[in-house]
This record gives structure tokens, C-alpha cells and sequence, in this order.
């Protein structure tokens, strides 16, 4: 029993001053990886102007507050553009606001209906985010509370006028996100028009298709609204999101460089 005790005690101890990149591990820089966030500042990120609060770095990690909210683009941008990369970056969902409507998703992207073919949906907690790739907001990889997992490319699965290949490949083959509360971490690679995601090591998108992506532009960290002071009310997909450890490796830069 004292044995026990005693190892409780030491990992524990353990656990408390061991250094912060043991305890979430990031790629390191250098073999290609480089940091998009400094830990300290927006340096290198796009604030959305005239709303300098909503982005905001809190205890070494980006922070969005979506009570500081108003009309337009209020995403974060990369001042930098990319092509080929791999992306890894690690997020959590700090709170849910209210209930969203979450239709049931099939595996081929579309909605599960009722023998009258109305849509199967349910009211469950949310939040809201996403992550652009380059410049383009179609191409969002959806950070949200659904059932079918974060992971989504919503822009590509609702387009009607998509091949079903492509939005069957733009819907999550898995859910594998943590609790709200809890960091998850994203590994995106993006290939062309070729898209593939990881998210907690289990891979959610393989190899999709994005047709017309653009070949080259920056990334962003979506904002989706959240407070609106005027009706004293939270939107019920909110922006309650946080990143962490924001790596990423051009797979198209020259050996070296």
C-alpha cells in the first residue's frame, strides 16, 4: 500500500515539472517543420482589423473570444501562403453556447430521413470553428460538436454540383474528437487537390479530392460568430476555440531551404 502511495506521489511530481513540450508534444523546428505560433504574439497571423480583441494569445495559447464580435471576415489569417504542406496544429473547444440542430449524416455525405423524407435531426451542444487552406474558405476543415466528428470539409460535402465521390470523401470516416474541454490535434496534408486528415491519429479524411482549390494562399482560423451584444444572446455554433503548437512543412520547398 505504501508502495503505491509513494509511486502515486512521484508521478504526480513528475507530471507537475515536467517540461510543457513533453507534456503536448509538437513537431520540433528545423527538418522542415516551422512554427506558425510563437507562443507569445500574433506574429505572422492577419488580426481582423478594428476587432484587435477577438484574437488574443492567453497562457501561451491563441485565444478566441467571440464576445468581441462584428460584421465581415473575422478569421485569422496566415500572412504567409502556402502549396503543399503538412499542417499540425492542436485545438480544443473551451465551452459550448446553446443547442444546434444537427442533422443525421450518412456516410456518403448526405442526411438521414424519415419515411416521409424529412431530414433526422437532433438539438445537441455546439461550438464552432474550422480551419481554412489556402485562401479559401470552401475548403474549411470543419472543428465542431456533430455527431459525425470534426474533420468535415463543408464546402466540398454540400456542393450539390460535387461528384458523390467527392462528398463522400469530404464526411469523416470516424469521429475522433476528445471531450469538449480536452485539446485534440489535427495532421493535415494537402497535396495538390488531394486532402488527408488525422485527428488523434485516427484518419478522419483519406486522400479526398477538392476540385478548383486554389494552388496556392494562406491559412486561417475561422471565426463563426459567437455574443451578440444586442440581443444579450450566444449564437449555438460560437467560436469558443483555442490553438496550440502551430507547425507546418512545405512539402514543395526546396532540400535545405
Amino acid at each position: 500500500m505504501k508502495r503505491t502511495t509513494v509511486f502515486n506521489v512521484v508521478c504526480l511530481l513528475a507530471g507537475l515539472f515536467m517540461p510543457a513540450f513533453a507534456l503536448h508534444a509538437a513537431p520540433p523546428e528545423g527538418e522542415g517543420w516551422v512554427a506558425l505560433f510563437n507562443g507569445k504574439d500574433l506574429t505572422g497571423w492577419k488580426v481582423p482589423s478594428g476587432n484587435e480583441g477577438l484574437w488574443t494569445v492567453v497562457d501561451g495559447v491563441i485565444d478566441c473570444s467571440p464576445r468581441a464580435d462584428k460584421k465581415g471576415d473575422n478569421s485569422l489569417w496566415s500572412e504567409k501562403s502556402f502549396a503543399d504542406f503538412t499542417l499540425h496544429v492542436e485545438w480544443r473547444l473551451k465551452e459550448t453556447k446553446g443547442e444546434y440542430l444537427m442533422p443525421v449524416m450518412l456516410p456518403d455525405g448526405t442526411y438521414k430521413t424519415d419515411e416521409t423524407g424529412a431530414v433526422l435531426a437532433f438539438k445537441r451542444p455546439n461550438a464552432d470553428s474550422g480551419i481554412y487552406l489556402r485562401g479559401s474558405s470552401k475548403s474549411q476543415i470543419n472543428i465542431w460538436c456533430w455527431p459525425v466528428g470534426s474533420g468535415e470539409i463543408w464546402g466540398y460535402r454540400t456542393d450539390q454540383k460535387m461528384p458523390a465521390e467527392v462528398r463522400a470523401g469530404a464526411t469523416p470516416k470516424v469521429c475522433a474528437d476528445k471531450a469538449v474541454g480536452e485539446w485534440n490535434t489535427f495532421v493535415i496534408t494537402l497535396k495538390g487537390d488531394r486532402l488527408t486528415v488525422v485527428l488523434n491519429e485516427q484518419t478522419v479524411i483519406d486522400d479526398a479530392q477538392l476540385p478548383g482549390l486554389p494552388e496556392r494562399g494562406p491559412i486561417a482560423l475561422q471565426h463563426h460568430g459567437g455574443y451578440n451584444a444586442e440581443a444579450d444572446t450566444w449564437s449555438p455554433a460560437s467560436s469558443l476555440v483555442q490553438f496550440r503548437n502551430v507547425y507546418c512543412k512545405e512539402l514543395d520547398a526546396p532540400e535545405g531551404g
